[in-house]
């Protein structure tokens, strides 16, 4: 699969990126430390013990290796009419008081902060990490979704309860796509067989909710750092299917009991699609017919050019954002990507607003009221998690933008070959891609140049401090 990886060796470069990496971590505009009453909670809060026993479920999780802050585990079997999917949640509200120190924290934060060199949680340690993480062997309070799926992979039925659980297996998506290409036994494997077949019926709708590329900064063993971009496996692909079906179904309790928060974002426009569209012919791999999702899942994942076509259709999921509601339902509730109204549900130890989206299901599920203090704080959802969706993004691309300074400050004065992706300023700029160093930046180019061509651009200063690179068409 596509896959580009650069780092920067041992030397002065590397020390100033170290300093300007921790320098950057300082200077964030968020909190980084716990009160001493948000840890003593963290330490000492205890989940009431669920009546329902589902610790002889085999349960696994699947996430990124040596992940320590667990939100979801699964169990997949098949059924008379097709598939039973068991989706298990940790249950943070269990352990989180409305009105308390842990709660305040979480407000202030509003999701997990990853940095270059470690997170920044939403949640202690104590807890996001060990008390309330599905972790394998250890008994564990959680939300735990039942669905019915038939044949096609649509849900027929489903209910959602709170229940005791014991993980059995902790997976990570490599060796997990190893066993199950290898046809090995595994707790996953039925999880491309139910993921094709939710995906099938995304596209039917007429969706298109890929895993974008990833472009994340790494330490390495030796103390370096280095860029790592990368296609999503096929097992990470099927996996997000478990999380959109919940979501899905948790917007559905909402929206039945008209209160609560759904995650949406609008249709790209026309002229959005046709820069896309022009985009790709300029790539070589033109979309001449049919949605952009079925032509996204066309592209071949072993093409070298697949990538910065789907890094190109990233222009296309813009414009996400939150809306809560309360006795009226609102008019526009579809998340465009899938097609459906969808809410976030599935990452609580991680995501603030997944907390609320989780008691009010619970609590509908149930035939409950609706938590008050939930109720009473939904207007205040979209403005904490934007703040802090616009803090997360600012750190993303300061931190990669120091590293690219850092991997390219060897080459000051030296001439580079880079990929036109985007033309920008009216054509005398672009977003290009450079092969080697793995590095995305924007450069004059001459006018007239078109996407997808490949210019030579001279490297006339990297500034590692504030993470600029000036370039020099040649």
């Amino acid at each position: 699969m596509p896959q580009r990886r650069s780092h920067v060796a041992p030397s002065a470069a590397q020390s100033e990126l170290a300093d300007a990496l921790a320098e950057l971590r300082r200077s964030i505009d968020a909190p980084t430390e716990f009160s001493a009453e948000a840890l003593a909670e963290a330490k000492t809060v205890t989940a009431p013990t669920p009546e329902l026993d589902l610790r002889d479920v085999p349960f696994a999780t699947l996430d990124p290796k040596g992940s320590r802050d667990l939100d979801q585990a699964f169990h997949l079997a098949t059924s008379r009419d097709g598939f039973e999917v068991r989706y298990a949640i940790a249950d943070v509200p269990a352990f989180v008081r409305p009105g308390g120190a842990l709660d305040a924290a979480a407000r202030e934060r509003g999701q997990t902060l990853y940095a270059a060199d470690g997170s920044i949680p939403l949640h202690p340690r104590e807890l996001s990490e060990d008390r309330a993480s599905l972790l394998p062997d250890v008994e564990r309070p959680a939300l735990v979704w039942t669905f019915a799926l038939d044949d096609t992979g649509t849900v027929t039925e489903f209910r959602l309860e709170r229940a005791r659980i014991r993980s059995r297996a902790q997976l990570d998506y490599e060796s997990t796509q190893r066993a199950l290409d290898a046809g090995e036994e595994s707790p996953a494997a039925l999880l491309s067989e139910i993921g094709q077949r939710r995906i099938a019926l995304e596209e039917a709708r007429g969706g298109a909710s890929l895993n974008m590329p990833d472009e994340e900064v790494v330490q390495r063993d030796d103390g370096t750092y280095g860029i790592e971009r990368r296609t999503p496996l096929l097992v990470e692909e099927w996996n997000a299917q478990l999380s959109l079906l919940t979501g899905m179904a948790a917007a559905s309790l909402m929206l039945d009991a008209k209160v609560g928060v759904l995650r949406t974002m609008p249709e790209p426009d026309a002229d959005a699609f046709e820069t896309f569209r022009r985009q790709t012919e300029a790539l070589g791999r033109p979309w001449r017919s049919g949605e952009y999702g079925e032509y996204l899942r066309s592209l071949d994942r072993d093409d070298p050019l697949t990538l910065p076509v789907l890094e190109a259709a990233a222009t296309l999921f813009r414009g996400a954002g939150y809306v809560t509601f309360d006795g009226t339902v609102p008019a526009d509730v579809t998340q465009a990507a899938i097609a459906a109204p969808y809410a976030h549900a599935t990452a609580p130890l991680r995501r603030l607003v997944d907390r609320w989206s989780l008691a009010i299901c619970l609590a509908v599920s149930q035939g409950d009221e609706v938590p008050t203090w939930a109720r009473e704080s939904l207007d205040e959802l979209p403005g904490l998690m934007q703040a802090s969706g616009q803090r997360a993004s600012r750190l993303d691309a300061d931190t990669i933008n120091r590293v690219e300074a850092a991997l390219l400050s060897p080459l000051v004065g030296r001439q580079v070959e880079a990929t036109v992706i985007e033309l920008r300023n009216g054509g005398d700029r672009a977003a290009v891609q450079i092969a080697e160093p793995a590095v995305t930046a924007s450069a004059p180019i001459p006018v007239g140049t078109k996407s997808g061509t490949t210019v030579r651009l001279r490297v006339v200063a990297a500034d590692i401090a504030k993470g600029e690179v000036e370039f020099a068409p040649v």
